[in-house]
């Protein structure tokens, strides 16, 4: 199973208990977790990993269910009684849940994808496909040259995942792929307007604040 099937069962099954490969083909198993849909309560998660002392240092320090590959029978049976104890307390299923949200951002990797939605599908993209990712209508949303897909990405992660350059946030609402930025026109008050290589030649304005920013990104 690759990271969206993993998605796509999460989300027809809607289940209460998952087992998590760190380690999946398309996306990482936090990337799964991070692209969850927001609208529903997440379900609980055994981590089931390889030898990485990095995310195993996580977990523990957060005591979150893994399991180490190969496990045992003993271990996966401590591990099944644990997640059956928090799902018998709400308030601890929930902080098991925040729990894991926050270690999987923690730990996981550079950003070399993104998943976006169409409905009830879960679309994987290159990160060289991404014109911009804006907040629109309450939603954030990842603009390609022919289509728009929103995403379960908060942008503050965005930010901080996304490779730097050549993403860029031009304000605080929208990240802009620099690549595909076609001209940088001046503004009054030593702002800039970047006018992108899509075929409606987007306008983006930045942001006072960001305009320092962007100065010093193009003198690098």
């Amino acid at each position: 199973m690759d990271g969206l099937e993993a998605l796509a069962r999460i989300q027809d099954l809607q289940p209460d208990l998952i087992f998590l490969d760190v380690q999946l083909p398309g996306m990482t198993g936090l990337e799964v977790l991070e692209s969850l849909p927001k609208q529903r309560p997440s379900p609980l998660v055994i981590f089931a990993t390889a030898f990485d002392q990095y995310a195993l240092a996580a977990f523990e320090a957060n005591a979150l269910g893994y399991l180490l590959k190969p496990f045992s029978r003993e271990r996966l049976g401590d591990a099944l009684e644990r997640a059956r104890k928090l799902m018998g307390s709400q308030s601890l299923a929930e902080e098991e849940r925040e729990r894991a949200r926050r270690v999987g951002a923690a730990v996981a990797p550079r950003l070399q994808q993104l998943v976006g939605r169409r409905r009830d599908r879960f679309i994987l993209l290159r990160l060289d496909e991404v014109f911009f990712i804006c907040m629109e209508d309450g939603l954030v949303k990842i603009k390609t040259e022919s289509d728009t897909l929103w995403t379960d990405y908060q942008l503050h992660h965005l930010e901080t995942r996304l490779p730097d350059p050549p993403f860029f946030r031009a304000r605080r609402s929208v990240i802009v792929n620099m690549q595909k930025v076609k001209e940088i026109a001046p503004l009054l008050k030593s702002g800039y307007e970047l006018i992108l290589s899509d075929s409606q030649h987007t306008r983006i304005q930045v942001s006072e604040r960001q305009s320092k920013a962007l100065r010093e990104l193009l003198r690098a």
